[in-house]
């Protein structure tokens, strides 16, 4: 048995929370959305984070986040925002895969609303602009890279097959 912390990567929209949720199917492991716990710990969604507080505000959210798993949580499914491993050592909190979309297959999944939800993904030529700096960070964090341009029952399983 492991207990080793899956922990998922990838650009905004790429799938990161989706396949937290069909891993958790599979495994009955814990699912921690950094996101989502900084939203809730901050009673604010991210969008008026970054609005109220700043962009730097919420990355110091995500340190702290980062590195409170990495000294006490095991055995877990870890939902990173998009850019956590830009300004965080995101192996340190377990095993990192990176879930690759190309940008246009991004923007095809994500709803109106989708997007709204997401500040860096305003302006889009911005967010292509985003995406194309973050691509060889995410690379270069990730143990396992895994096509994510395929259904979520296939990425599942490509992740733990590589366990």
């Amino acid at each position: 048995m492991t207990y080793i912390n899956l922990v998922l990567i990838g650009f905004m929209g790429s799938g990161k929370s989706s396949v937290a949720k069909s891993l958790y199917q599979k495994t009955k492991k814990l699912v921690l959305d950094s996101d989502k716990i900084i939203a809730n710990n901050e009673n604010l969604n991210i969008a008026q984070i970054f609005a109220s507080k700043g962009e730097s505000y919420f990355r110091q959210c995500e340190k702290e986040f980062c590195h409170f798993v990495s000294k006490n949580i095991q055995n877990c499914i870890i939902a990173t925002g998009g850019g956590m491993p830009l300004f965080c050592d995101v192996s340190t909190m377990g095993k990192v895969f990176f879930l690759h979309l190309e940008f246009d297959n991004i923007l095809s999944r994500l709803s109106k609303k989708e997007i709204q939800k997401r500040p860096l993904f305003q302006d889009k030529n911005q967010a292509l602009k985003l995406y194309l700096k973050r691509l060889e960070v995410y690379k270069s964090c990730a143990d396992v890279m895994i096509n994510a341009n395929q259904s979520l029952e296939k990425i599942s399983e490509d992740i733990l097959q590589s366990l």
